[in-house]
């Protein structure tokens, strides 16, 4: 499936208010689903931030990795509005904006907005390591999603309107390495973290006042 239609894909079941429900589950019923749903992610460090209706809702990564060994849900209220968040989203092809000592071998991200364009299907997905390529952009929606794949997993960044303010959620999931699930959600943890505080905090920065 192109990046397009995927896009296309994921705007039709956020429209159409469709839940993340295992199609696995032998029940057609909420409860069963949610039973499979929890059984598929109950490791440490699953979830960060974000409340039970995020994640229930669907993201792009969703159609992508329909059958992950790992969910992971991270969430930060930025304000700002969407537009202005995703300047720095978009950013993330350029630095990883997480503990740039750990995964840019001391680079600072960059502090202040460049003059990119929107990130398209098929480009690297961030500049990691003090300046290696890596990952690929999969899908992008400007200024509502950004999904890429990273080191065997897939990783969707979506704005979220809510007044004046905006929730920045990130959803990662992977379908291999089942036993090493909970170190990989330990470890995405503290770097995700990290790196939705550093985009809010220089989306509220750069806010138009």
């Amino acid at each position: 499936m192109s990046g397009t239609a995927r896009t296309d894909s994921w705007r039709r079941a956020r429209n159409s208010q469709e839940f993340a429900w295992d199609e696995r589950s032998s029940s057609n019923s909420p409860s069963s689903a949610h039973a499979t749903l929890v059984e598929a992610t109950d490791v440490i460090g699953d979830r960060w931030g974000v409340t039970p209706d995020e994640i229930r809702r669907r993201y792009p990564c969703d159609e992508i990795a329909p059958d992950p060994v790992l969910e992971a849900w991270r969430g930060v209220t930025v304000r700002a509005e969407p537009e202005q968040v995703w300047l720095w989203v978009r950013q993330i092809r350029l630095a990883p904006y997480s503990y740039d000592w750990i995964d840019n071998l001391g680079r600072r991200s960059p502090q202040q907005l460049c003059a990119i364009p929107d990130p398209v299907p098929g480009e690297p997905f961030t500049v990691a390591m003090g300046g290696y390529r890596c990952g690929e952009v999969l899908t992008v929606a400007p200024g509502e999603q950004l999904t890429g794949r990273i080191m065997g997993a897939v990783m969707s960044y979506v704005l979220v309107p809510v007044g004046s303010t905006t929730r920045l959620l990130l959803k990662v999931v992977t379908s291999r390495g089942r036993l090493t699930a909970p170190l990989l959600s330990l470890g995405d943890l503290v770097m995700a973290r990290r790196q939705l505080l550093n985009l809010a905090r220089l989306a509220e920065m750069t806010a138009p006042s």
